[in-house]
């Protein structure tokens, strides 16, 4: 017997003797219990082992070094049907888990994996309880003793639709990330970009990496109040039903770019949460921009082409040309420009030599510079505009072409000014002036000007421009000649 000194009490030094010593009905380890302590059972880890076991996702087996079944998790109950009471104990699979004539195989192929490296992955039917069939991956490995030898083999495995579902999704996201043909960004809660593919990242103007974490403004220059607007929509409520096309600015080295992505948006959910918690939103986007400006350009040359059907029409119903004139001029500020101003070139039209030396112009119809309506005649006491050398309407009529002017991002004073000494309306920011060209003379300008909620006039304008200022030439041609008569 081996002699020890008597326990005592660390707080007070008083003797322990007498305590209470209990035996764990599991391990048959002894703990140390106070005369007024409960007795506490104690565990070996087997308690923490069996939940580890039914709590995975996969069904698990194990067998010892003589291929009896010594685990069985719940997961492999639900698939085959056996319980773990009926499992553990048997010696392999033969006659209940595996038809007989296969379980030599089965079993040969399990447990050859103790004498080989790494794991082995196999498939096989299985017998389920009920007499069904089902096939099953399994992946297996060796279990080492204490001294490094071979004791058994753990197996797990699940049916094979669930696991190529499995392969499936995670080939897909792998894709995704790496060959998709459109982009494709993980935005965390934050609305910061989490993972990136390459598609998307070439649209932002940025590598894969330096893009995450950012907040988006700083990618985009315009068009992300929106889009982050959408991306807290889907946070809150869901996925849209159906794609939304976003106009952005990108900064990019050449400057800035405007896009239009046409965008998909999913709610990502974590999976192992017993209730949604958002992780973040999945962002699918491809470019249409080429798309939508060929698609915006078609729709407006058809409303300017119906415009110009319109006007001509009520053009022909009025008697008095000049009249006719301005019909042209409202119907052309339709969607187009904000003011229109007609002038006609003094003393009367010039022919192409005539032309080169100073022009005069005359105010002939001009709409309201105050509230919205139709154009109103004037310049009935054909007095000369001031128009100062280098106006965009005297350098229209000598160029014998369209000429383009704006004030560009100049202050709301300055615009105001540079407005006014122009003599157009103190609203004016862009202008496009048109020569009126008829019988091969030039009778005056048409000008068009927008103000600063418009963008400046560009090319395909100045073509719509030229159609109208031919229309309203010959109007004016026309009632010159009526006043000749």
């Amino acid at each position: 017997m081996i002699a020890r000194s008597e326990p005592t009490c660390r707080t007070c030094g008083r003797s322990l003797q007498g305590v209470q010593v209990s035996a764990s009905r599991r391990s048959g380890t002894t703990d140390e219990l106070g005369p007024d302590e409960p007795e506490r059972e104690s565990s070996d880890g087997s308690d923490l082992l069996a939940a580890l076991l039914d709590g995975m996702d996969a069904a698990l087996c194990a067998f010892d070094a003589d291929g009896v079944v010594t685990h069985w998790n719940r997961e492999a109950e639900r698939i085959l049907g056996w319980g773990a009471d009926e499992a553990v104990g048997r010696r392999g699979l033969a006659g209940w888990a595996v038809r007989s004539a296969d379980a030599e195989e089965v079993e040969g192929r399990l447990l050859s994996v103790m004498h080989a490296p790494g794991r082995q992955v196999h498939e096989f039917a299985l017998l389920t309880k009920d007499g069904g069939r089902v096939l099953v991956r399994t992946q297996s490995a060796a279990v080492r003793g204490p001294d490094g030898k071979p004791a058994g083999v753990y197996c797990a495995f699940s049916e094979v639709h669930a696991q190529i579902d499995l392969e499936r999704s995670i080939a897909l996201s792998e894709a995704l990330f790496e060959d998709a043909s459109w982009g494709v960004v993980l935005v965390d809660v934050d609305l910061r970009p989490a993972v990136v593919n390459a598609h998307a990242a070439r649209a932002l103007g940025t590598g894969r990496t330096s893009v995450l974490g950012r907040p988006l403004g700083e990618l985009l220059s315009h068009g992300v109040e929106e889009l982050e607007s959408a991306l807290q929509h889907v946070l809150a409520e869901g996925a849209p039903p159906a794609p939304a096309e976003v106009w952005v600015s990108v900064r990019a080295k050449e400057g800035e770019q405007r896009r239009c992505w046409r965008s998909g948006f999913l709610r990502l959910a974590s999976p192992l949460a017993e209730e949604p918690v958002p992780l973040g939103v999945g962002w699918l986007f491809q470019d249409v921009t080429e798309a939508k400006q060929t698609e915006q350009e078609a729709s407006l040359l058809r409303f300017r082409t119906q415009q110009l059907h319109r006007a001509s029409r009520a053009a022909a119903e009025c008697e008095d040309p000049a009249e006719a004139a301005t019909v042209h001029l409202d119907f052309a500020l339709a969607g187009f420009a904000d003011h229109g101003l007609i002038d006609r070139v003094a003393g009367g039209a010039l022919t192409d030599a005539e032309a080169e030396g100073p022009v005069r112009l005359v105010r002939v119809a001009a709409t309201p510079s105050g509230a919205p309506g139709p154009s109103r005649l004037a310049g009935q006491a054909g007095l000369p505009v001031r128009y100062a050398e280098g106006h965009p309407a005297r350098q229209c009529v000598e160029r014998v072409g369209a000429v383009r002017a704006s004030a560009g991002a100049a202050r709301p004073e300055a615009a105001r000014e540079w407005a006014l000494a122009r003599q157009w309306p103190p609203d004016a920011v862009h202008a496009l002036c048109a020569v009126l060209r008829s019988r091969g003379r030039t009778l005056g300008v048409v000008t068009f000007v927008r103000g600063a909620g418009r963008s400046a006039f560009e090319r395909s304008d100045a073509m719509y421009a030229e159609d109208v200022a031919v229309r309203i030439a010959s109007a004016l041609d026309l009632a010159g000649l009526s006043d000749e008569g």
